[in-house]
């Protein structure tokens, strides 16, 4: 005679079931043993996703991070404006020289961040979220470009927008050069020195 095919010989035989593994159907019900709803219910009866996730990754001091390197990147990309201002119908050399710069910087502070610091938490929300994203800017550039236009100044409109456009990947690739050099530069101070440098809280 053959097994009890409701004996443990069939529960050994059938796989094991992953609620996770399989997608969910729109309105079908959850398997009993299965997650419970993570969210509460949504208008149409169904469980809304839950935000705890997004929540855990919002620190209080990395915002705050974010939040002072954009007042400092906003004020420092304002004070040049009024130092160099442009006059009406010619090149916006201020702020050809603002995004140009800040791509140099954005690419070198990332080989430091990524390849030469050990794990940061503050210096990439601070400066290349923070300061060198409110410091640069999209706007203002395609504000100036659209005077230009207006005035008759096809040619410079042009130079601005493809100008800006290779500067800025010229500048981002000298910063990914120039952080590569410095980073060859420390394996060999390492390796002559036997030790790697230290850095403080800061990188931390």
């Amino acid at each position: 005679m053959r097994a009890d095919e409701s004996g443990p010989e069939r529960e050994s035989r059938e796989p094991t079931y992953i609620p996770d593994a399989e997608p969910e159907l729109a309105g079908e019900p959850e398997p009993r043993g299965g997650p419970e709803p993570r969210g509460g219910p949504a208008p149409g009866g169904e469980p809304a996703p839950s935000r705890a996730p997004f929540r855990s990754r919002l620190r209080k001091g990395v915002l705050a991070a974010v939040a002072l390197g954009g007042v400092l990147g906003g004020s420092a990309r304002y004070v040049l404006g009024l130092t160099f201002p442009t006059p009406r119908g010619t090149f916006p050399l201020t702020t050809f020289a603002v995004n140009v710069s800040g791509a140099f910087l954005l690419a070198l502070l990332l080989v430091y961040v990524l390849e030469i610091w050990p794990p940061t938490r503050y210096v990439r929300p601070f400066a290349a979220v923070g300061f060198l994203g409110s410091f640069t800017t999209f706007s203002t550039w395609m504000v100036d470009t659209d005077r230009l236009l207006g005035h008759g100044h096809y040619a410079v409109a042009a130079f601005n927008v493809f100008g800006s456009l290779f500067a800025g990947l010229a500048a981002t690739g000298l910063g990914l050069a120039t952080g590569r050099m410095a980073l060859a530069r420390r394996v060999r101070l390492a390796a002559r020195h036997g030790r790697a440098r230290r850095y403080g809280w800061w990188v931390r």
